[in-house]
């Protein structure tokens, strides 16, 4: 065998290597993109009402709840839970109507806003409920999810991890 031989087959190896890496990253995106699409269809055959319930019994198990907590506590999540439903209903209306138009810059700043207002509202809620304890871990569990989710959507948007916090 000659020299330009061997490396012939060399080429063609890493070539077809380099092949199915790129069908096994296409097949993990297709399967990531399906779990997505059934955990949001779980999600929609919740009522909000089963949803606020849900998600305070989580927080009574975390931050071990008074009556009292429990009651606001349901009440705020419950209102969030019907807002999210409508807005979630929304988008799928407009997803169904073929409307593949993005929102505008005006748009997206205003939706920005709202939800950043929400979450102002909401956070000021929790401190007023909760006691300085319980909403210290309340906010590191949040943070942490925030975390989380933010790494999710960078892994699967292909950017890599920054090294400063963006605020």
């Amino acid at each position: 065998m000659t020299k330009e031989h061997k490396m012939k087959k060399l080429v063609i190896i890493i070539m077809a290597l380099v092949a199915m890496q790129v069908t096994a990253q296409e097949h993990r995106k297709e399967h990531e993109k399906e779990a997505k699409k059934e955990r949001i269809h779980k999600q929609m055959n919740f009522t909000p009402e089963e949803i606020a319930t849900l998600q305070t019994k989580k927080m009574v198990l975390r931050l071990d709840l008074t009556e009292a907590q429990q009651r606001e506590i349901h009440k705020i999540n419950l209102t969030n839970a019907k807002e999210r439903k409508a807005k979630m209903e929304a988008h799928k209306k407009m997803r169904e109507g073929n409307n593949e138009e993005k929102p505008s810059k005006e748009d997206r700043f205003k939706m920005m806003n709202e939800r950043l207002d929400r979450q102002i509202a909401n956070k000021k809620d929790m401190k007023r409920i909760l006691s300085k304890e319980q909403f210290e871990k309340f906010e590191r569990v949040m943070n942490h999810k925030q975390r989380k989710g933010q790494a999710q959507r960078q892994k699967n948007s292909g950017h890599k991890k920054q090294g400063y916090k963006r605020f």
